[in-house]
């Protein structure tokens, strides 16, 4: 089985010369498959869903002032929990080896979900590069440039433009194989053609121009704080969530989006070329790890938000301590931090003397019993 590819709807003239040759049938092992998928969902879920739960939470309940770096991340996290919210779906289609149990438009659904979150997620990650590039190398039009009027009619059209590219895969539902109801399988031998070519189409719109684009802002970011070295303390802030932009986009294209496109490129051109079933059934398998890679991009993104958006962690922060002190642990460790302050100033005069120690004095005596 192989993952179906990043599509958009195209003519029906057109047609690529070499099909690939449907007659030659290659086994593919699913117990391989289908444990990677098991692991790799029941980690991705509770930590995406969860992660991106609580950035979203932060994002419409705690952050009073938007921005448009908030409205870009807002976006980003949606649509990882939107993700996370079909992994559970396809754990039970795993673990009950291959039978889909849920409805077909359902199928449709999840199929559809993960490529509106992996290539929205790619397009977001793009945007939050194009604002850092203007705060640090524009700066002087950065009011002008970037509003979050802006910000929100960009992000309506990265919606837009993604769903009506994946819509196809809402057309293409479950299938029945061996005396199953699958799901997340290619369609008949006709949708091949079109996946060939197709594929050129997402990687163009979904990963390398994007990725051209992130390079560029890097690099002018990258050359501007060379430059500056010489910035006064205030500055250095934005240097560091400069850096740790940097560090969290790249890392999740390299680590998550580039080897998917990549390895899927392969395999379909191996397909089509009508390659060696020993060599098909390795890169399926080179396939799956990819897939199950791209899956992890939704555990990268809260990263994002607490390494390069100082007033997300800000907000964490308080928000830790309002539900510390509400629960009266707050108060007690302060308490504690205050009487051990105490404590180390005046032991001396405090505890070692019997005559200085006044057991009347509640607080002094608790000071005294915590040094034993």
């Amino acid at each position: 089985m192989t993952a179906p590819v990043f599509t958009i709807v195209i003519p029906s003239s057109l047609n690529i010369t070499q099909a690939p040759n449907m007659n030659q049938t290659c086994e593919e092992s699913e117990d391989f498959k289908y444990l990677a998928y098991k692991v790799t969902y029941s980690v991705v879920f509770p930590i995406g869903f969860i992660s991106n739960s609580v950035a979203l939470f932060v994002f419409l309940r705690l952050t009073k002032k938007g921005t448009p770096n908030t409205v870009f991340m807002t976006n980003l996290a949606i649509s990882d929990v939107g993700f996370s919210l079909t992994l559970p779906f396809r754990l039970v289609y795993y673990f009950r080896g291959g039978q889909w149990d849920f409805s077909d438009w359902f199928c449709r659904w999840c199929v559809f979900s993960f490529y509106v979150n992996l290539y929205t997620s790619v397009l977001f990650l793009t945007g939050l590069s194009v604002l850092r590039y203007i705060a640090i190398v524009q700066s002087l039009r950065h009011s002008t440039l970037v509003t979050v009027r802006k910000a929100k009619i960009s992000c309506v059209a990265i919606w837009i433009f993604v769903a009506g590219l994946s819509t196809p895969f809402l057309f293409t539902g479950t299938t029945e194989r061996e005396n199953k109801t699958r799901c997340f399988e290619p369609g008949n031998s006709s949708s091949w053609n079109r996946i060939f070519i197709l594929n050129y189409v997402g990687i163009s719109f979904g990963f390398v121009i994007p990725f051209i684009i992130i390079l560029v802002c890097y690099s002018s970011i990258i050359c501007k704080l060379i430059k500056g070295r010489k910035i006064r303390r205030k500055g250095g802030r934005k240097q560091r969530r400069a850096v740790y932009l940097i560090a969290v986009v790249l890392s999740t294209f390299l680590l998550c989006f580039l080897p998917y496109h990549v390895i899927r490129t392969v395999h379909l051109h191996a397909k089509v070329l009508e390659g060696r079933c020993q060599v098909i059934e390795f890169l399926v398998k080179v396939l799956v790890i990819s897939l199950c890679m791209a899956s992890f991009n939704s555990c990268f993104n809260p990263l994002l938000y607490y390494f390069a958006g100082e007033t997300f962690r800000k907000k964490i922060h308080r928000a830790s301590v309002s539900s510390l002190n509400n629960s009266g642990i707050y108060s007690t460790i302060l308490w504690r931090s205050q009487r051990s302050f105490k404590r180390n100033q005046h032991k001396p005069d405090v505890c070692n003397s019997e005559k200085q120690y006044k057991l009347s004095d509640s607080e002094e005596k608790q000071v005294c019993n915590d040094l034993q």
